[in-house]
């Protein structure tokens, strides 16, 4: 039971910390405006360039520790700071950066500017490895943003494919409307009556009971196994020989010893039929209730002649 424990605690820490990392991987820069001239402003009230992180996937991702930077060959330049509460994007969620090279004011001003930037870089917290990286267009107009198409959609080399010139900059907010109506939509003209929705549900659930099966058939079977190595351990038989079905002498021999026994006992006691025959017997003799017994005779008339 305690090398299962440790493997299972070994595996869950190993899928938390497999989560974790995933779910950084789905962090994707969205969108980016390099000259600010007419747009959105800063908690300072001051126009600068920026650019957009959006969280591609349905679980809240903590992208606390890791980094951006406007240089391959220096991909450590802005450490976004841990333990920040805004720094836990929601699922499907943006979080805007301010590239005004003041990081001093706050975590989401980096320590680089748009104006003489290549590219920009989204890395992991092991400063190695590149989640996304986008080309800085410096051929764009005032107020006008290079993002998504679609949010989090496209490729992550920094070829630009899926990304476009924007119509209008969307700072913090979709790059393309979404009708919250069509997916329902589509999903009930698909499956109007659920019965697409009730086969999910179920196989959902009965592929769960059938793991758990698997699962508790498992430890109950390691259960078992322990069990006897410990019977054995304690009768001072062989773990091995109980293992494989070998019976041990010592039970023949107390098998031996109840036959005997019962033998024995079965010889000293005579052998009782339990049958009980009932034989009919002639009534010689009156019953109580016969007139021939009673008390006193008749009295009797003497009628004597004169």
């Amino acid at each position: 039971m305690k090398h299962l424990k440790l493997f299972l605690a070994v595996v869950g820490l190993t899928l938390a910390f497999g989560a974790g990392a995933q779910s950084q991987d789905a962090m994707r820069l969205n969108e980016y405006l390099v000259v600010n001239t007419d747009d959105f402003q800063d908690d300072f009230g001051q126009q600068n360039a920026w650019f957009e992180l959006f969280n591609s996937s349905y679980g809240t991702v903590d992208i606390g520790g890791c980094y951006l930077s406007d240089d391959a060959n220096n991909l450590k330049k802005y450490a976004i700071p841990g333990g920040d509460l805004m720094t836990k994007v929601k699922p499907r969620q943006h979080v805007l950066f301010w590239a005004d090279n003041q990081p001093y004011r706050g975590t989401f001003h980096v320590s680089f500017d748009l104006a003489n930037a290549k590219e920009i870089i989204l890395t992991k917290g092991d400063g190695k490895t590149i989640i996304d990286r986008i080309p800085v267009r410096h051929d764009l107009g005032d107020n006008t943003s290079f993002g998504r198409s679609m949010d989090g959609e496209g490729s992550i080399t920094g070829d630009c494919e899926g990304w476009q010139v924007m119509e209008r900059t969307s700072p913090s907010t979709n790059n393309t409307l979404i009708d919250k109506a069509a997916k329902p939509d589509k999903m009930k003209a698909m499956d109007p009556y659920g019965l697409i929705l009730a086969l999910t549900a179920m196989s959902v659930v009965f592929l769960a009971l059938i793991l758990l099966y698997f699962i508790f058939k498992a430890i109950g079977n390691a259960n078992i196994k322990a069990g006897k190595k410990r019977s054995a351990a304690s009768a001072g038989t062989d773990v091995k020989a109980s293992q494989y079905g070998e019976v041990p002498g010592e039970v023949y021999a107390a098998i031996a010893t109840a036959m005997h026994l019962y033998n024995e006992d079965s010889e000293t006691h005579d052998e009782e039929s339990f049958v009980v025959t009932l034989h009919h017997t002639d009534r010689t003799y009156s019953p109580w209730s016969s007139k021939i017994y009673t008390l006193r005779e008749t009295p009797q008339v003497n009628k004597r002649r004169r």
